[in-house]
């Protein structure tokens, strides 16, 4: 499956400390979860986290959600004994914090396969940082087995020592950048948070522009937004139907030999075509997913 064929529309960090978060996640319609290891989790509960995390994961009941695990930085205290903990539990990726180069990638790719991780365990990459942004292309070029971009803009922010705005236009060089390396290298790519819970509209309009942008989806953190993600990130049963009409109009018009299509008083080419066949496809894989919850 390509990278990019899964759904992420929602995509819900739960601290891997929190035994009762990681029973509820069962039973959330996330079509993801980061089960966290790192900004979450207190020093002390660390070891706590990673067994939870792994016996959680390892009993089942997720269904079809994607499971991630956030490991902490592979050159701290934490994060050798984090891959050793959770490359066997059956989570289909690990997530590495503050991605700045791909040695670091490879360097992960490499306690991997030293650990046992089977091959079909993935790796995702936290964008959070001035270099990171800088080096997103040779990032996304550094393993087979990465398969999407986690944006941390909250992070970013403060590094770049600028403001969240309501358009983030302080960031939006950097999200255009990551972006652009995602689908240059066939990787997914999920937008980063927003903080405010109490701002519905607020996360509501970043989630229509993370969209508009080209993310697959929004991470979140906590679980009364999914919904309003799952909503904005799907295809809409309009653009669903539309790109049947013209997946069918273009195969009849190549069937007479021809290259173009008019539909509706609007010129269809193979471009557009591929672009109606990834929806189609999308709006299948969240159908199955919502019927495997």
């Amino acid at each position: 499956m390509p990278a990019t064929a899964r759904p992420r529309r929602s995509v819900l960090y739960m601290p891997g400390s929190n035994a009762r978060a990681l029973e509820k996640g069962r039973s959330l319609p996330a079509d993801a979860l980061i089960l966290d290891l790192e900004d979450a989790v207190a020093p002390d509960t660390k070891e706590l986290a990673r067994r939870q995390i792994a016996e959680a994961v390892a009993a089942g009941g997720y269904g079809s959600r994607e499971l991630i695990v956030r490991i902490n930085a592979l050159d701290g205290p934490w994060g050798a004994d984090d891959v050793a903990a959770v490359a066997g539990c059956g989570a289909d990726a690990l997530l590495l914090p503050k991605v700045e180069t791909a040695e670091m990638v490879r360097d992960l790719e490499s306690r991997m396969a030293a650990a046992g991780a089977p091959q079909s365990m993935g790796i995702m990459c936290m964008m959070e940082t001035p270099l990171g942004m800088l080096n997103a292309q040779q990032v996304a070029a550094a393993s087979p087995r990465l398969t999407c971009l986690v944006m941390g803009t909250s992070d970013l922010v403060k590094d770049l020592q600028a403001a969240h705005t309501p358009e983030r236009l302080p960031v939006l060089t950097s999200l255009g950048l990551c972006i652009l390396a995602a689908r240059a290298y066939g990787l997914a790519i999920v937008d980063g948070v927003h903080l405010d819970l109490s701002d519905d509209a607020g996360f509501a309009a970043q989630c229509v522009q993370g969209k508009d942008l080209g993310f697959d989806g929004k991470t979140l953190i906590h679980p009364k937004t999914i919904a309003k993600a799952n909503e904005v990130f799907a295809p809409s049963e309009e653009e669903v139907a539309w790109s049947h009409k013209i997946i069918a109009a273009h195969a009849a018009a190549a069937a007479e030999g021809k290259g173009v299509v008019v539909v509706d008083g609007k010129l269809v080419e193979n471009l557009h075509v591929e672009n109606a066949e990834r929806l189609v496809a999308l709006a299948r894989a969240i159908a199955e997913l919502d019927a495997a919850a």
